[in-house]
């Protein structure tokens, strides 16, 4: 990867806020992003995780695994996330072929070009999925490196995508609506303000009100390489509306974005 700029990264000298984004709302009929604790049920995080957001655009801009950890790390990306359907959860139990090194044979493995694949005649094993239904959200996101920024730029603007997207597992393909360039400008400074976007690490900040459901859930938000191919190197606490409404806020230093209030992380 090329080496990272922070040119343009914002307009006012000390200031860690980015001044324009990309915006654009990813959704698809599935959606499945597997929490990284339990093992029976593969439950699913509601919000979708912030790298998987970076494997999202990664996959737009075709960057190989492992390739990407750097463009998207605290000090040179921001992203926020915004539910923009209720969230709704069912079940799904599913008969699967196990992938594990010693489970697969080669496919043509005589010819120049060799894919492993499970065998097909082994017994499935049978697991249960917390798959969601009709998720959407409305993502927006500023890199540091100018040239990546242009480049998805691009590619989003163009209806274009290197590799297929998709919500979490690759059979639950997604639609990626771009809703173009976007300034960021200061949000409200009021004691409480109402956000529209999941807000991050905040969770002792939320102003509870009888009509408004608000969850809580963590999930990872940094990850590098190493020796092994990843870890994650750092989590966000999202508090959020199930029904995807704004939920008020005291003390938050969120952003404004065509016109809707969010805070990036």
């Amino acid at each position: 990867m090329s080496q990272q700029s922070l040119d343009g990264w914002t307009a006012d000298e000390g200031s860690d806020q980015p001044d324009h984004c990309l915006s654009f709302t990813v959704r698809g009929p599935w959606g499945h992003f597997r929490r990284i604790e339990g093992n029976i049920v593969k439950q699913t995080y509601r919000i979708i995780p912030r790298t998987t957001v970076a494997g999202l655009l990664a996959a737009v801009l075709g960057i190989e695994r492992d390739g990407y950890y750097d463009l998207f790390a605290p000090d040179t990306s921001a992203v926020a996330i915004e539910p923009v359907r209720k969230i709704r959860t069912v079940n799904m139990p599913m008969n699967t072929l196990s992938t594990a090194a010693g489970n697969l044979q080669s496919l043509n493995g005589r010819g120049k070009i060799s894919v492993k694949l499970p065998d097909p005649t082994t017994l499935r094993q049978q697991h249960n999925y917390e798959v969601l239904v009709n998720p959407a959200y409305r993502i927006d996101v500023a890199l540091a490196d100018d040239q990546w920024y242009t480049e998805l730029r691009e590619t989003l603007s163009a209806g274009e995508s290197h590799y297929v997207p998709s919500l979490g597992l690759s059979e639950y393909l997604a639609d990626i609506e771009y809703h173009g360039e976007f300034d960021i400008e200061d949000g409200p400074r009021n004691d409480t303000i109402e956000v529209d976007s999941a807000v991050p690490n905040a969770v002792d900040d939320i102003v509870l009100d009888p009509g408004t459901r608000c969850q809580i859930e963590e999930s990872p938000a940094f990850m590098q390489a190493d020796s092994g191919g990843r870890t994650t190197t750092g989590f966000t606490n999202y508090a959020y509306s199930p029904d995807a409404e704004s939920l008020e806020v005291s003390n938050a230093s969120a952003a404004s974005v065509d016109g809707r209030t969010v805070v990036f992380v």
